[in-house]
């Protein structure tokens, strides 16, 4: 395929884009299969082959208790906030109510508050429930929505058409029932983003695990990594080829998420643009 000279640039910066983003993951495939002089040697073909590192992985550390709990932390969080995020977009995109477009600048004004000036209080509260050293403080605060993700939903609620909520009203359809049967199924891919971004977020949080869980049983995957190499430290040897390789295997479910959602994540870009 002949490329026009005037693409050329286009086709030159996104060349370059792709492997500044693929490099990173590349290295650190290579580096887990390296034996621990040769970790940091920048080759990206190792020329020692040591795919034992996995085994030592999956012997040293309970790998498959921290990624079964991340799944399950993750899965609840982003179930949690996809659902409690859209009820209350459709809630700010159907009804029609005095002071509507305030509340939502309240809502909206949130996300300029930074976690760290909620960090204590969210604390205490949860402390004071006894629910610290489990994982309930993990997703349990996405019950209450995220304002990006209620502002990303009712962007795309508002953009079906008004009639088919008035005819399901005539045709004795609740509100709720506006919500599930109509608004829900239309705006698939843009709750499969939610999803995605949510089950990202928690899959690679390692600030709540730090404050929350002191149980080993209880870890999620960052943190695991973080006991690892807090026991390199320890013990004044590091056996990055080991850490490297847990790293991958911490990155392996988000790739195969990605997979499974990508035609739904270029279907709500693709559905965003039209409506721009």
């Amino acid at each position: 395929m002949i490329i026009p000279w005037r693409r050329l640039p286009f086709f030159v910066f996104l060349t370059l884009g792709t492997i500044a983003f693929v490099y990173p993951l590349v290295w650190l495939v290579s580096a887990s299969l390296k034996p621990r002089s040769q970790v940091f040697d920048n080759r990206l073909i190792p020329e020692i082959f040591q795919p034992s590192n996995y085994v030592t992985v999956w012997e040293t550390a309970p790998v498959m208790r921290w990624l079964t709990n991340s799944l399950t932390v993750g899965f609840m969080a982003a179930v949690a906030v996809t659902l409690s995020s859209a009820l209350v977009a459709f809630g700010f995109a159907y009804f029609r109510f005095r002071g509507r477009n305030l509340l939502f600048g309240i809502v909206l004004s949130t996300m300029m508050l930074p976690g760290a000036v909620t960090m204590i209080p969210v604390y205490l509260i949860w402390n004071k429930l006894g629910m610290i050293d489990t994982q309930i403080p993990l997703w349990a605060q996405n019950l209450f929505g995220s304002a990006f993700y209620i502002f990303l939903l009712r962007q795309f609620f508002l953009g079906i058409p008004r009639e088919l909520f008035e005819a399901g009203r005539v045709d004795g359809c609740s509100y709720f029932g506006l919500f599930r049967r109509i608004a829900f199924p239309l705006c698939k891919p843009a709750l499969v983003i939610v999803f995605v971004f949510e089950f990202k977020a928690s899959w690679s949080d390692l600030m709540k695990p730090l404050i929350y869980l002191q149980t080993p049983e209880y870890f999620t995957m960052p943190r695991g990594l973080k006991q690892i190499i807090d026991a390199f430290a320890l013990s004044g040897h590091y056996e990055w080829e080991i850490a490297v390789a847990a790293s991958v295997i911490a990155v392996v479910p988000m790739i195969i998420l990605f997979a499974f959602g990508q035609r739904y994540i270029l279907d709500g870009v693709a559905t965003t643009a039209q409506k721009g």
